[in-house]
């Protein structure tokens, strides 16, 4: 039986077929040869009421698959054990899909309630008082210990299969502003704990890698703390504009600039652009219902093109709200097909 998802990957091209149905591996090549290595997708439990989600990633061609949440880790934890969320990864790893696990998770890797054991693991304010709410001082030994080691214990429940592991800060929240701390931007405070857990994760995984997050309060590039090795950068603009391509916003906010910033500290091979192209939940303003997913291929494509002569090699989108109900009240979402062609096709003749 042929599945209706392919025919928008084969009316863009050839290759975009060849792609979509994850052919022979002499029609794939290698990203070195042109090929974006990770093409990816960022999904909450809630999307995968669409049960054929992985079929459809796979069919799209792309390569991975993560999950990520709406309020706490515990949620995806909660999912990935259940017998759907088995299903889910026995899916996946049939299809040859990659899973992740992309994760806000300062709140598990340093619980709110050792505030009263410690006020000193946590934040203090521009008021000059500790307080439990976002993120933590990096210049506590003991939270930056606890933080490891309770990273350590969710990279055991949550495994990825890349072993590329994503413990990101409080979403868009304040760092530490303490008589050390506030020496350093919330980009630094961000690496120094990163640095930190790094080593402990490749203690229990010696493949281990750990993305330094630059979004909203930690966009900008780091100047006083340098990654440790296995630290790659994972760039998320979220607040530029998708109505004419990044190329375009090179000021501002969330301006490609920041990113050129960035990949004078990290690694263009490793870096990784977590973008919001298809997030259904960006654009609904993380609110039900769902609006119809005002995509854009032509801006996508152009992106595309701004982020390979960068160096960039691996890409991922948020596809939040892409989930049962929204198909039924929106139709098929094309864009899923057009998004795994254009990540199939535009690096072709570039280095």
């Amino acid at each position: 039986m042929h599945s209706p998802y392919l025919s928008a990957g084969q009316a863009h091209s050839r290759r975009g077929f060849l792609c979509a149905l994850g052919g022979a591996a002499m029609l794939r090549p290698a990203a070195s040869a042109g090929r974006f290595a990770t093409r990816g997708v960022v999904l909450i439990p809630e999307d995968l009421t669409l049960p054929d989600w992985p079929a459809r990633a796979k069919q799209s061609g792309l390569t991975t698959v993560a999950l990520h949440h709406s309020r706490s880790v515990f949620e995806v934890i909660k999912f990935v054990t259940s017998d759907a969320g088995q299903e889910f990864l026995a899916r996946s790893r049939r299809l040859g899909l990659e899973v992740e696990y992309e994760l806000h998770a300062m709140s598990e890797l340093l619980p709110r309630w050792m505030f009263e054991e410690d006020k000193s693991l946590f934040r203090m304010n521009e008021k000059g008082e500790r307080v439990p709410d976002w993120n933590l001082c990096v210049h506590s030994a003991r939270a930056l210990e606890v933080a490891s080691e309770n990273a350590v214990a969710i990279a055991r429940l949550l495994r990825p299969t890349t072993s590329r592991y994503f413990y990101w800060g409080d979403d868009g929240r304040p760092g530490c502003r303490c008589g050390k701390c506030r020496e350093l931007s919330d980009s630094e405070q961000a690496l120094l704990l990163e640095n930190h857990v790094v080593k402990a994760l490749r203690r229990h995984d010696p493949r281990a890698q750990l993305a330094h997050l630059a979004y909203s309060t930690t966009l900008a590039a780091p100047r006083q703390v340098k990654p440790e090795p296995g630290v790659f950068l994972e760039y998320a603009p979220i607040a530029r504009r998708y109505d004419i391509p990044y190329a375009e916003q090179m000021e501002g906010r969330d301006g490609l600039a920041n990113l050129d910033a960035n990949l004078r500290v990290f690694p263009a091979a490793t870096a990784q652009i977590l973008e919001y192209w298809l997030d259904v939940s960006r654009f609904s303003r993380w609110k039900r219902p769902a609006v119809k997913l005002p995509w854009n291929r032509d801006v996508f494509l152009a992106d595309l093109r701004a982020y390979a002569a960068r160096g960039i090699r691996h890409v991922t989108t948020f596809a939040c709200y892409i989930d049962a109900d929204y198909v039924k009240q929106h139709g098929e979402p094309r864009a899923i097909s057009e998004y795994g062609a254009g990540l199939c096709e535009t690096m072709w003749g570039l280095p």
